[in-house]
């Protein structure tokens, strides 16, 4: 079956990385990304920059170059960032903006609203959230306003999911990625999401997994197609999440 894996990241020597809470991640770079995910049918991906990466464009940018046609970034960025850099990075096929709400690194969640406004409106980029469900609640008002917004692995937490259902509800993307990360059975939470809109799941390997309990393997694929029929789990793995990227 076909692969769009909505959610990786590259960990490249040659770029700077920051130490975030004392945590470097060891290197991973694309040729490494590409050797692991061998036995998948992989046909495209979104590079996603994570708290050690800061507002660091260079990795991101080299990186599509290198893994090419059909792979996106999803980049981090300071809410004042010009609109002339903005359209540049678009250029280069960044099309989102990730708040890092669980790790820190990205803009601070006080610009959320206006930021992600800005963004939409400028270039048709999306915002991702990178958050505890526990924490939804909070920014629940402010999420079902954005134009469009995806949340990172199933919201990590059992706590909160209800929230992030009825958000996904309303048309809120949620990554079916890290399920070594999460507190709870994927398969189940699978379901339900796919149950309430089959357009919000977005499948993604999270490689190389840093600061993971348990890393991606292979067998995740299969709680997806063991959850769904083989058309809903070809949304999941492939169609939602190249149509979300790609438009």
């Amino acid at each position: 079956m076909t692969v769009f894996d909505a959610h990786l990241h590259i960990i490249d020597q040659r770029f700077p990385l920051i130490p975030n809470e004392g945590y470097v991640p060891d290197y991973f770079s694309c040729d490494d990304y590409l050797q692991k995910t061998g036995p998948l049918n992989v046909m495209g991906g979104a590079v996603v920059s994570g708290s050690f990466q800061g507002f660091d464009q260079s990795y991101l940018i080299n990186a599509l170059k290198t893994l090419g046609e059909n792979f996106f970034g999803v980049t981090q960025l300071p809410s004042d960032i010009p609109d002339e850099e903005i359209m540049r990075l678009n250029d280069a096929g960044i099309r989102a903006v990730r708040f890092n709400v669980n790790r820190g690194g990205s803009e601070d969640t006080s610009r959320l609203n206006d930021f992600a406004k800005r963004i939409y409106d400028l270039a048709n980029w999306h915002t991702e959230l990178y958050i505890n469900s526990i924490h939804l609640p909070a920014l629940r008002p402010v999420i079902e306003n954005l134009p469009a917004v995806s949340i990172d692995h199933l919201g990590l937490s059992k706590e909160g999911f209800d929230t992030l259902l009825s958000l996904a509800e309303k048309g809120v993307k949620v990554k079916a990625t890290g399920f070594g990360r999460i507190d709870f059975e994927p398969g189940k939470a699978i379901k339900r999401i796919y149950s309430v809109n089959p357009d919000a799941l977005m499948f993604g390997t999270d490689l190389p997994s840093t600061r993971a309990a348990r890393p991606f393997r292979l067998s995740d694929v299969a709680v997806i197609t063991e959850a769904l029929s083989e058309k809903e789990a070809e949304k999941v793995l492939y169609e939602n999440a190249l149509n979300w990227y790609r438009k």
